[in-house]
């Protein structure tokens, strides 16, 4: 990407049509949360659906659905999201990349009220585990 970020792809090496993108999913999940606020996660299956929701299940992952590059940039900004879901049968690739770009160049705001909201998720996280 010469984007400065270390990729580490943990999908399928090959078109697989029976495969469970829950598996992929996970794999995506578990690494977030052992480092939610230094890495990033971007996710990809034919709705974006049921790859954020396996995502959310894990604590401290923040995963959006992805629907626009505008929408993706709020999502940092605000939510300070460390997941990035894409439908692949929604979105065009070049809507995907420039989603991409902007998911991983847009920093969180630090906006106090953000950052109370996203303590109150992490109090209902401790509380889940």
């Amino acid at each position: 990407m010469g984007s400065g970020w270390s990729v580490r792809d943990v999908g399928a090496g090959e078109l697989t049509p029976d495969d469970d993108y829950v598996d992929y999913a996970k794999a995506v999940g578990e690494k977030i949360s052992a480092d939610p606020t230094g890495s990033r996660g971007i996710l990809v299956c034919a709705n974006g659906v049921g790859v954020d929701v396996v995502a959310n299940k894990f604590n401290q992952v923040r995963s959006v659905l992805g629907i626009s590059p505008d929408h993706v940039v709020t999502s940092r900004e605000d939510d300070d999201t460390n997941v990035l879901s894409l439908g692949a049968d929604f979105i065009d690739t070049e809507t995907a990349k420039k989603m991409v770009s902007v998911w991983l160049e847009t920093p969180f705001s630090e906006e106090e009220r953000y950052k109370r909201r996203l303590e109150k998720i992490r109090q209902i996280d401790n509380s889940l585990n």
